[in-house]
């Protein structure tokens, strides 16, 4: 019967932390230490691994690295699982976090069955995420830029008197207003409204962007006559 061995790791930008629980119940639980986070390494990491005779089969938790270390471990013929860090089981008042201790609770828990994979994209469809991400971040933007725009205008008593904003007709109120004591505070309120208006371009070209990209994309919507 073929022997496994679970890999725990604690990944970061620069760093991979490494552990491993041996099959079976007793099996050793041990810390290999800290690799870089780069390819060459990982395969090296593999190589070792595998120079035992167990089969490696890997685990870390979801984050901001995203998943390119899944699919290196895939093209590499290893089985790698990604973990929501929210669905991971934590003993109550175990706030110590090392790269160590998570890498090896990670192995140890991957061992036991209680860790459950997320779905993973692949790089089409995180291009799309980070397409449609950018755009949302962009209509937050937006937002803030509103915000600041109209606090300015409420710290020299400026009101806009109609109930609907970013109207024509607002903007034409907004364009019109030339009541700044000095130079420099016009100069400012003209920058907030630039602001608004270059993130309104960016959220117009992400979107054609988003359209464009979504017609020869396989999860685009299916229209029936």
């Amino acid at each position: 019967m073929e022997r496994i061995v679970y890999v725990g790791l604690d990944v970061h930008a620069d760093t991979i932390a490494v552990a491993t629980a041996e099959d079976g119940r007793n099996g050793e639980v041990r810390f290999h230490g800290v690799i870089e986070h780069s390819a060459d390494s990982v395969l090296r990491l593999t190589k070792r691994l595998a120079a035992t005779g167990a089969r490696p089969a890997f685990c870390y938790e979801a984050g901001p690295c995203g998943y390119g270390l899944h699919r290196l471990l895939k093209k590499l013929g290893f089985d790698c699982a990604v973990v929501s860090p929210a669905m991971i089981p934590r003993r109550a008042g175990d706030r110590i976090k090392t790269d160590r201790r998570d890498a090896e609770m990670l192995a140890r828990l991957w061992r036991a069955g209680e860790l459950t994979p997320i779905w993973t994209p692949d790089e089409e469809q995180e291009a799309m995420r980070d397409l449609i991400r950018t755009r949302k971040q962009a209509l937050e933007a937006l937002k803030i830029a509103k915000q600041q725009l109209m606090s300015f205008l409420l710290r020299h008593g400026l009101r806009y008197n109609r109930p609907t904003y970013w109207t024509k007709i607002h903007w034409r109120w907004l364009n019109e207003l030339r009541r700044f004591r000095y130079p420099h505070q016009q100069l400012a309120f003209e920058e907030l409204k630039r602001a608004i208006h270059q993130i309104d371009e960016r959220i117009r070209t992400l979107d054609l962007a988003i359209e464009d990209a979504v017609k020869p994309w396989r999860f685009a919507p299916t229209s029936f006559a």
